[in-house]
């Protein structure tokens, strides 16, 4: 029996110490002329959920990184996304990516503020007015809001401008007021978004988004205020048949993963996939302008009607917010926040 244990620790079988560490340098060596070979056999799903409709240009570009993903990693990261806010609304989803039961999702301004709050400030009403301004701001300031963000637990993949949020109501709106007799839903997720427009002497009904369309046709809303990308998603346009034409705020989305998500990820497959999300991500920024005017152009051939709002009336409405606006910083939005896009801003106009 003795001589038969020495024999087995000279031939240095897999069950000894000097047969397991023999195992292991061939796989490393196997290994080295391919960086995702160790990883092959252990498939990692990342389930993504989004609140925007498959249909919408957000659907499909996200299908497309799905792909991409999976070729990208050779079939080892896959990315399964949950359209049409199937997983709930942005508060449920971020509680969701907290604890681990989804591992990303899309978030707007709102859904991000959720982590930090100063991002809301970005959707300051008539803050931000063109998509000239907002590149101006996003170059300057994205840095440091991907940083807040990712010092709270998270990895942001990629931000993308999606269009501009717009006034979609029953009856037609040129000026403050004419919205301000009318019911207007606001999202149950962002109530310091609707005391802001609540101080201004709105009349708001907090609605979730999936329930908007429920709410318009029991007449428990009469105007909302979302992206026309969404509205033509959801047929909202069928009922609130008249969008006025000016830019209350820029409708960000912000692709984010939690941090354990993006540490499973081997290291060798992260710089394609981020690359990947980005690339996406910037098709949506540069072609949105030109996507949402033909979603426009589609919605008024079925009977949307567009109130074109003068250069006289935008005046009104940019004045009635400022007047509220010294009662919303430090409130809804952040103070140091405004002040540095504000300053940005008065640069950007004065042309330096």
């Amino acid at each position: 029996m003795r001589k038969t244990r020495e024999k087995t620790k000279r031939r240095g079988w897999p069950g000894s110490v000097p047969g397991f560490i023999g195992c292991m340098a061939v796989l490393l060596l196997l290994g080295m002329g391919n960086p995702g070979m160790l990883f092959a056999q252990r498939k990692l799903t990342i389930k993504l959920a989004s609140m925007v409709p498959e249909n919408t240009p957000w659907g499909a570009a996200l299908n497309e990184m799905s792909k991409e993903w999976a070729r990208v990693s050779g079939g080892t990261v896959e990315l399964r996304v949950y359209h049409n806010g199937v997983l709930g609304g942005e508060e449920s989803v971020l509680s969701q990516l907290r604890l681990n039961q989804i591992q990303g999702a899309v978030f707007t301004s709102a859904g991000l503020s959720l982590i930090d709050r100063e991002i809301m400030t970005l959707s300051a009403p008539f803050f931000i007015r063109n998509d000239a301004e907002l590149a101006r701001v996003l170059r300057d300031l994205k840095p440091d809001l991907e940083g807040k963000i990712n010092e709270k637990g998270f990895f942001t993949l990629a931000w993308a401008k999606s269009g501009w949020v717009k006034i979609f109501s029953r009856r037609e709106v040129f000026v403050p007021n004419d919205l301000k007799r009318q019911k207007l839903a606001t999202s149950p997720e962002s109530p310091e978004l609707s005391q802001a427009f609540k101080t201004m002497g709105y009349q708001m009904v907090p609605v979730s988004m999936n329930d908007i369309l429920v709410s318009l046709n029991s007449g428990m809303i009469d105007a909302v205020y979302q992206s026309p990308a969404l509205v033509g998603g959801m047929q909202i346009f069928g009922i609130a048949k008249n969008m006025a034409s000016i830019n209350i705020a820029p409708f960000m989305g912000g692709i984010i993963l939690n941090g354990r998500a993006w540490q499973r990820i081997p290291d060798a497959y992260k710089p394609g996939l981020m690359e990947v999300s980005r690339r996406i991500a910037d098709d949506i920024s540069n072609s949105i302008s030109r996507l949402e005017g033909d979603v426009i152009k589609t919605m008024t051939s079925y009977g949307l009607k567009i109130n074109q709002i003068s250069p006289e009336q935008e005046q009104i409405w940019y004045a009635d917010v400022e007047r509220a606006m010294p009662n919303l910083l430090g409130v809804t939005f952040d103070r140091e926040l405004y002040q540095k896009i504000d300053r940005i801003l008065q640069q950007y106009r004065s042309g330096q």
